[in-house]
């Protein structure tokens, strides 16, 4: 880790949130037991923490705090297909070879046009026609035409009208797991990773990631925190590039993040603002989380009004610096080293004693990223 003295006037660097992590600490999979992870607690004032378990968050938490969780589902966003080469005779277009597609946002059009991510991409140029097959099958079940390309494999599909695309979907597309847990991509989803890269109370589809820090609840630690009076409320924000987005420059003041759509209910706006009034802390349930309630906040503070249900995006980007309006707590998995993800975490808790947390974690053999172990920061 080097050294950075924030009395110092320069700029931010990307690599000032490096970290050594030893391969063997990235959890391949879930652990056997939804719900038994290790949990490090971090105290933002004093940069103490403790080795605790997921178990113990109820006793961690106090009777009135607010937690906050994202029900995105996540689809199975993950597809192959057949490209065609440019081609006007879409009726019966010929395959020429095969790609990878990575669905990450419906966009709001009369159509049905999709953000993606392509590999290889510099085969698939607009106008191109993907057809997209079961397993084993020749019979495509999908079919789009790419319509616009991005710098960095982005890819805008217009997929041609079916019955039911979600269905298509289910037939079609495999779970995208993060590519540091190795899985034969050529082989479906097994039936762990198929209920376990959804967290209990997922709802809304849309997702082309987990949000991660609420794979580790279960029915039995719900119904546990409502007992001892904590509050849980929910929303939505379907993640996609503007969480997992490779970070390609060298200061952090240069990083602008894809903005992600997001929807607060008008029962949860009326949680937040009644755990606002009454002085209560509010609980963030991941970095997902974070983001959408700090933007409601500087949108509530902007417009001078109350925090309202809205449906809207948000490509809020938190850094060391950054103020917290909102949340006073965050619970959330261990991050890659130099993402934005860790520097949020390093926004909240201070990045000196986030990354000396990180650095405990690694000696105690905690497990990191999507499957692995979680942190309590108040």
């Amino acid at each position: 880790m080097r050294p950075f003295d924030s009395r110092v006037p320069r700029p931010m660097l990307v690599s000032d949130f490096d970290y050594d992590l030893p391969e063997e600490l990235i959890a391949q999979q879930p652990p056997a037991v939804r719900g038994t992870s290790r949990m490090l607690a971090l105290t933002r004032n004093s940069g103490a923490y403790a080795d605790h378990s997921f178990a113990d968050l109820p006793e961690l938490l106090e009777p009135g705090d607010l937690l906050v969780l994202n029900d995105s589902r996540v689809i199975p966003a993950r597809l192959f297909a057949n490209r065609t080469g440019l081609t006007t005779q879409r009726n019966s277009p010929a395959p020429t070879g095969r790609v990878e597609v990575l669905l990450t946002e419906r966009l709001a059009s009369e159509h049905n046009d999709w953000s993606s991510l392509v590999r290889p991409a510099k085969k698939v140029p607009p106008g191109e026609t993907l057809l997209f097959a079961a397993l084993g099958s020749t019979q495509p079940v999908l079919q789009a035409t790419v319509i616009a390309a991005g710098e960095f494999g982005e890819r805008t599909l217009r997929f041609d009208p079916v019955d039911d695309f979600y269905a298509a979907l289910d037939r079609l597309g495999h779970l995208p797991l993060p590519p540091y847990i190795h899985r034969d991509a050529t082989l479906p989803n097994t039936e762990e990773d198929l209920e376990r890269y959804q967290t209990v109370f997922s709802r809304e589809r849309g997702s082309a990631a987990a949000p991660t820090a609420g794979l580790h609840f279960t029915p039995e630690m719900l119904a546990r925190l409502h007992a001892r009076g904590i509050h849980t409320a929910y929303l939505t924000l379907h993640v996609g590039l503007g969480t997992f987005q490779p970070v390609r420059v060298e200061r952090t003041e240069e990083i602008q993040l894809h903005a992600e759509r997001y929807t607060l209910s008008t029962a949860t706006a009326a949680a937040l603002e009644s755990a606002r009034r009454e002085g209560r802390r509010i609980v963030a349930v991941g970095t997902t989380t974070t983001r959408t309630l700090e933007h409601l906040a500087r949108e509530s503070e902007r417009l001078d009004q109350p925090i309202q249900a809205q449906s809207g995006a948000t490509s809020l980007f938190l850094s060391p610096g950054a103020e917290f309006k909102l949340i006073s707590g965050l619970l959330t998995n261990f991050h890659l080293p130099q993402s934005t993800l860790l520097m949020l975490v390093s926004a909240f808790a201070g990045r000196e004693q986030t990354l000396a947390a990180y650095l405990h974690a690694v000696e105690a053999r905690y497990r990191f990223f999507s499957y692995g172990d979680c942190m309590l920061i108040l």
